[in-house]
């Protein structure tokens, strides 16, 4: 493996690993009118291959958006990590797969169950995406602020990177 694909590699794995520990994230979908819409979702799951899924209610106008032009955007943030992932959605019908992922978060939403044919998955794939991380506590961000500031050097806000998915 050339020192490229490793990085590429290690960069794509940071990018799953911050998204998994972010549990909600904002969609945002293209209307038929072409207006971006965002609305707040909960993944179920993300994979190593940069697929997310959520549930969504069959009749939901973030289905009928994504029916008629499947690209989508999250965004996802926490006090220390941002992210952006441009992709793809598609709307899944598969029981299996529903009952492997359903648990109380979606229940609370659904109560109907993960077999009511109103209930449906979206599979978001990633084609690009881009993340930004601040190890450590907003204390040690602070700290990097103000040295910024007493040095006269560009502030080092931690890792910032963009992937090719």
């Amino acid at each position: 493996m050339s020192d490229a694909t490793s990085t590429h590699t290690g960069m794509t794995e940071r990018l799953t690993e911050l998204a998994d520990g972010e549990r909600i994230c904002m969609m945002t979908t293209v209307d038929p009118a072409g207006t971006l819409v965002s609305r707040p979702m909960a993944h179920q799951k993300v994979t190593d291959v940069a697929e997310l899924w959520f549930f969504a209610e069959r009749d939901s106008r973030k289905v009928a958006h994504i029916r008629a032009n499947c690209h989508v955007s999250l965004t996802m943030a926490s006090s220390d990590t941002w992210i952006s992932i441009d992709g793809t959605a598609e709307v899944v019908e598969d029981t299996a797969k529903a009952k492997e992922l359903w648990n109380p978060w979606v229940e609370a939403w659904m109560p109907q169950g993960p077999e009511d044919p109103s209930v449906v998955l979206l599979k978001v794939t990633g084609s690009s995406g881009e993340y930004w991380d601040t190890p450590g506590s907003r204390i040690s961000s602070a700290l990097s602020l103000v040295k910024a500031k007493v040095t006269g050097e560009r502030y080092d806000g931690g890792e910032n990177e963009r992937v090719q998915l």
